[in-house]
């Protein structure tokens, strides 16, 4: 939970609304005005992080991403610190 902990910290450190990652290992990110295909490519594309787009729960989860905390610290480390110089 100390990895979710991270990445919570991360995105909202970002001024981005965060949901999950305190009860459990998934964190759901929130990117309003775009798409969560969107934001899934981008991730993909330019910090080479593998994302799961919301939309894929449902259209609840339209402009929303899902990122797993189940990893090696360093590697969520290094996440954190790919994500923050992206957004």
């Amino acid at each position: 939970m100390e990895n979710a902990k991270i990445l919570v910290e991360t995105f909202e450190s970002m001024g981005l609304k965060v949901y999950g990652g305190k009860n459990g290992p998934y964190v759901w990110v929130h990117f309003p005005g775009l798409s969560s295909w969107q934001v899934f490519n981008q991730f993909l594309e330019k910090a080479a992080i593998v994302t799961v787009p919301g939309i894929g729960f449902g259209p609840a989860g339209e402009g929303y991403i899902r990122v797993s905390a189940f990893s090696h610290r360093e590697s969520i480390l290094e996440a954190s610190r790919r994500f923050t110089k992206l957004i």
